[in-house]
C-alpha cells in the first residue's frame, strides 16, 4: 500500500515536471454540473438566417402550379394583368355559370388582397364542375407563392394551401355501391 502511494505521488510529481518544462498548465477538466458551465462559455457556432424564398417566374413573366380536388386536375399560369380569368380557352362565366363557383375562385386573390392584379390561364380535366372549381382555386394559390412567396402564410391561413384529401369511395363486392347493401329478402 505504501509503495502504491509512492508511485502514485510520483507520477503526480513527474507531470508537474512535464508541465513546468513546457511551461503550459495542466488541463483541468470539469465534472458534474460544472460542465454544463463550461458548455455556457464555449462561443456558439453562427447561425445562418434563411434567406426569402425566391419567385418561381418563367420567361413569360408567369407562374406555374399544379390544383387537385376530386378527380379534378388543373394546370395554372399566373401573370401581371388586369385580373381576367380563363378557362379551357373559356371566359369564368360562361365555363362555371353559378355564382357561387365564381366566388370560389376568386377567394385566393380575395384573401391575399391582389383582386384584379393578376391574370389566369388554366386547363383542367376531370371530375365535375365543383370538383374542378376547386382544383383551378388550388392551382391559383400555389401559383401565388410561386409568384410572391411572402402570400404563403396568408393564404395557407385561410386554407388554400391544403389539398382536400376527400374523394369518392370505391365500390366494395358484396354491395350494391361503397357501403349500400343490396335490398333484403326474408325469403
Amino acid at each position: 500500500m505504501a509503495e502504491e502511494t509512492q508511485t502514485a505521488e510520483e507520477a503526480g510529481s513527474a507531470e508537474a515536471t512535464v508541465a513546468a518544462e513546457t511551461n503550459t498548465p495542466t488541463e483541468v477538466k470539469p465534472e458534474g454540473m460544472a460542465v454544463l458551465g463550461a458548455l455556457s462559455e464555449i462561443p456558439a457556432a453562427p447561425v445562418e438566417t434563411a434567406s426569402p424564398p425566391e419567385p418561381k417566374i418563367d420567361r413569360q413573366g408567369r407562374a406555374y402550379a399544379t390544383g387537385r380536388r376530386k378527380n379534378a386536375i388543373a394546370r395554372v399560369w399566373i401573370k401581371r394583368g388586369t385580373g381576367q380569368i380563363r378557362i379551357n380557352g373559356r371566359d369564368i362565366t360562361t365555363y362555371f355559370a353559378r355564382p357561387v363557383l365564381q366566388m370560389v375562385l376568386r377567394q385566393p386573390f380575395e384573401t391575399a388582397e391582389r383582386t384584379g392584379e393578376f391574370d389566369v390561364v388554366a386547363t383542367v380535366v376531370g371530375g365535375g364542375l365543383s370538383g374542378q372549381a376547386g382544383a383551378v382555386r388550388h392551382g391559383i394559390s400555389r401559383a401565388l407563392t410561386n409568384f410572391e412567396p411572402n402570400l404563403r402564410p396568408a393564404l395557407k391561413a385561410g386554407g388554400f394551401m391544403t389539398r382536400d384529401p376527400r374523394v369518392v369511395e370505391r365500390k366494395k363486392y358484396g354491395k350494391a355501391k361503397a357501403r349500400r347493401s343490396f335490398q333484403f329478402s326474408k325469403r
